[in-house]
């Protein structure tokens, strides 16, 4: 299982589009009636949905504390930051957490971007089995270094980029870690960091992050709010979604099959679609 597509409700289209062709660096993949899609070589990763006259988000509930955008190399993570410097915008912050090296900034209307590089997984940490994640300040000019005697590339992101996690917020990690683990079949992977837990699949540092640093207990947002519509979670089989389904059918939680696949909201009422495209 792995992230797919981030789909976000936006009030000034034009505006979001051009921060990530221009910023973010990916190019436009197509539109139909409800979305406009984004993203490297085809592939979706961010669609934006334009409603204008949609609610905010309001501090203090649940929804996306940031979407990540997994980069091949250092070198596109260079690449990276000189898009982010030359659009004029500015990061939020810049983090090494041992097993990647991060960029941190927000789009136009407030919604939380990271884009990454992660370290070879035989550098990956562990202590006692347990893998180790922390958030220690990275060298910009470390990273800037990549691109000396480089050619400057295209300009947009390189073909391998992709969803590479997404940070929810949430309720109660309880409550989400039953959800995301014990239905859909995720593994927990660090439970170091006060009010926020990792998981994932196939031995990755984490697909998911979730987190109550919003506020244990927090609503959700308005139905239709800016911000967080859906996001997809990737399975490789048709059969593995038949087996979930059946697992949130048994749990009494509510899902909607169709030819795309499950949609179903988390215990916090984060949407997400289960698919195998």
């Amino acid at each position: 299982m792995r992230p797919g597509a981030v789909s976000l409700n936006v009030a000034d289209l034009e505006r979001v589009q051009a921060f990530y062709q221009e910023t973010i660096g990916l190019h436009p993949i197509g539109r139909d009636t409800e979305v406009l899609r984004l993203g490297a070589d085809g592939s979706t990763l961010v669609g934006l949905i334009d409603i204008p006259d949609g609610p905010r988000r309001p501090p203090r509930t649940t929804g996306l504390f940031h979407l990540a955008i997994l980069l091949e190399s250092r070198l596109e993570l260079a690449r990276a930051l000189s898009r982010v410097a030359r659009s004029g915008w500015s990061l939020t912050g810049a983090s090494d957490h041992l097993v990647s090296e991060a960029l941190y900034l927000n789009d136009p209307e407030g919604n939380g971007i990271e884009l990454y590089r992660d370290r070879p997984r035989e550098d990956w940490p562990f202590t006692d089995g347990q893998l180790e994640m922390s958030t220690l300040p990275l060298d910009l000019n470390d990273v800037a270094v990549e691109l000396v005697g480089t050619d400057p590339g295209p300009g947009g992101v390189e073909a391998g980029a992709r969803i590479g996690h997404l940070h929810l917020n949430v309720a109660d990690l309880d409550r989400a870690e039953a959800f995301y683990c014990g239905l859909l079949g995720l593994e927990v992977t660090v439970r170091g960091y006060p009010g926020a837990l990792f998981v994932s699949s196939g031995g990755y540092h984490h697909d998911l992050g979730l987190n109550t640093w919003a506020g244990q207990g927090a609503p959700p947002p308005p139905a239709g709010a800016l911000g967080l519509d859906r996001f997809e979670l990737v399975v490789d089989e048709a059969l593995e979604l038949d087996r979930i389904e059946r697992r949130l059918s048994e749990a009494g939680i509510e899902a909607e099959r169709s030819d795309d696949g499950i949609r179903v909201a988390d215990p916090s009422a984060n949407r997400l679609l289960l698919t195998t495209r």
